[in-house]
C-alpha cells in the first residue's frame, strides 16, 4: 500500500518578518499572543542584567514602597514588548536596531500582568549607505490586561528589502 507523503512536492512557506516594501505606514500591527510576566521572568532578567534594585527583588522592602509590592523591571517590560513584534515584523528581515528614543513607562507592570503589544510604522526610507536595505521607524506600545499603557517607545531599525 502506498501512502502519499503530505510534505513532498509542496511549496514551503517559512515564517519571517516583513520586507521593507511590505511594511506599511497606514496600519497598526497587533502582535499575538501576549505574554504573562512571571516572578521567575522578573528575577531572572533582573539578576542577569545585574540590576540589584530592591523594588524588583525584595518583597519585604517593596511592601514599604509607594507601590506596596515588587514591580517588574521596566527593561524587561520594554524588551518583552519589542520582542512580541519580532515574529510578525522583523524575524529574518532585520539587519540592525539603530536606536531607541521616546521611551516611557506610564504605568507600572506587576508580577502576573499579561502584556500585549502593537506597532505602527511612522517613517521609512531607503538606506543611503547600505544597498538593499531601508531605515524604518517603529512606534511600539505595550498594554497590560486591563488595557493600560505600560510602555511606549520609538525604535529605528535597518530592514532588508525584498531580494531580487
Amino acid at each position: 500500500m502506498t501512502h502519499d507523503d503530505p510534505f513532498a512536492r509542496r511549496e514551503r512557506v517559512a515564517q519571517r518578518g516583513l520586507w521593507y516594501e511590505e511594511l506599511r505606514t497606514d496600519v497598526v500591527y497587533a502582535h499575538a499572543p501576549g505574554r504573562t510576566i512571571t516572578e521567575a521572568d522578573n528575577v531572572l532578567f533582573t539578576t542577569l542584567t545585574m540590576n540589584a534594585q530592591a523594588l524588583h527583588l525584595d518583597a519585604a522592602w517593596s511592601a514599604g514602597s509607594d507601590f506596596g509590592e515588587r514591580l517588574v523591571n521596566s527593561m524587561l517590560t520594554l524588551s518583552t514588548v519589542v520582542g512580541l513584534s519580532v515574529a510578525q515584523l522583523t524575524q529574518g528581515t532585520l539587519v540592525a536596531n539603530l536606536g531607541l528614543t521616546d521611551v516611557a513607562f506610564p504605568h507600572p507592570v506587576r508580577i502576573g500582568d499579561t502584556l500585549s503589544a502593537e506597532t505602527a510604522v511612522t517613517a521609512k526610507r531607503p538606506s543611503r549607505s547600505h544597498v538593499g536595505t531601508g531605515i524604518v521607524t517603529l512606534a511600539h506600545r505595550g498594554l497590560n490586561q486591563d488595557g493600560e499603557l505600560v510602555v511606549a517607545a520609538t525604535r529605528t531599525t535597518m530592514v532588508r528589502m525584498r531580494p531580487a
